[in-house]
């Protein structure tokens, strides 16, 4: 269960244009498709599927995470809104390879009725094999495999603007963007967490690691990983700590019991409460804003999907978060902001703008 969950309903603002909540035709799941904002153009954000408590635990976490999208789009400078898809499912429920097919049949006739204001493309639980079966109901979809005429799943350029946003972010702190030797704590092993650890360990980088899938074990000592609980691993002694699974990680009590100088990666929404930005700051804890480091994959799928996209293109301008997160760092301190404002203030000012 995302740790996001855990936050209620009622203490999320509700500024979005459009939610849509439906009982799939064919899977009878909960489908919830939240559209933030579409003032830059139209909504881009990827189709989750998890298990939650309640409906409700993930509508909270389809509005929270569309609005994550919006200022994702907007820092990243795209001309794109954002919006998010979820698919609940009961605590302790797996879907059949069918069963999983009939959900994304559902989705796709959600993002249909929306009328092109929305785009999808894959998540946490979804991949580019099951975005092909969602076109099969809109077109309103991206990332679906090369061979079916799509751009391919974007967790590589996720991983590259996360490792851009590290190399930052140690410098940051040490004045150096070296990696060998730094002490690394990576929470989530999926497509961009394993990707990362990987290209650290290359790198240089001590390791621990940890997934709530207990087979990751096998790649962490694949790669010469140190193993912990997931738990443990918020309290272990690092340089950074880089969450990569799912949100809500960052509670009041996880961050008082940190051991880092820094918290950057990919995960979404890792602030359990918006005051955990000051919490970290106080406790001298350098944190890089989620949305800014985890737009890789956006940038991927927006400029990916353009006439004549350029692959050199494309990857220096996920290269380029790195140069974001340096600003984000350089107008906190010299405002005396959180990181978290000073990142916020840049993409809505874009969209003031707009």
């Amino acid at each position: 269960m995302s740790a996001s969950n855990s936050i209620r309903l009622e203490s999320v603002p509700f500024d979005h244009e459009r939610v849509v909540i439906v009982t799939g035709q064919r899977s009878r799941l909960p489908i919830i498709v939240a559209v933030h904002s579409t003032v830059l153009g139209q909504a881009l954000g990827g189709a989750r599927v998890w298990a939650y408590p309640h409906w409700t635990d993930a509508l909270t976490d389809a509005l929270r995470l569309s609005e994550g999208m919006t200022l994702k789009n907007a820092a990243a400078g795209l001309n794109r809104g954002g919006g998010k898809s979820v698919i609940c499912l009961p605590e302790g429920a797996s879907l059949t390879d069918a069963e999983k097919a009939d959900a994304m049949r559902d989705l796709g006739d959600v993002v249909e009725s929306l009328g092109g204001s929305y785009m999808t493309a894959e998540d946490v639980g979804t991949s580019a094999e099951l975005m092909a079966v969602v076109a099969e109901r809109t077109e309103y979809v991206c990332g679906l495999p090369a061979d079916k005429g799509g751009v391919g799943e974007p967790a590589d350029a996720t991983s590259a603007g996360v490792h851009s946003s590290i190399l930052a972010t140690l410098e940051a702190l040490f004045g150096s963007r070296q990696v060998e030797g730094r002490r690394i704590v990576i929470s989530g092993l999926g497509q961009v967490g394993g990707r990362l650890a990987r290209r650290l360990t290359n790198e240089g980088a001590v390791l621990t690691v940890t997934d709530v899938n207990l087979g990751k074990k096998e790649f962490a000592a694949e790669i010469g990983a140190t193993w912990v609980d997931v738990d443990d691993a918020l309290t272990t002694e690092a340089d950074l700590f880089v969450p990569c699974g799912l949100g809500g990680v960052l509670t009041s009590e996880v961050i008082r019991n940190l051991k880092v100088k820094g918290v950057v990666g990919a995960a979404n929404n890792q602030l359990a409460e918006h005051s955990g930005a000051k919490e970290l700051a106080d406790r001298g804890i350098l944190w890089a804003p989620d949305f800014v480091v985890n737009g890789g994959g956006v940038i991927y799928l927006d400029m990916a999907m353009q006439p004549g996209a350029d692959a050199d293109a494309i990857s220096s301008r996920v290269t380029q978060i790195g140069d974001f997160v340096s600003k984000i760092f350089a107008d906190a301190k010299s405002k005396g902001i959180t990181t978290l404002d000073a990142a916020e203030q840049l993409a809505w000012s874009r969209l003031k703008t707009a």
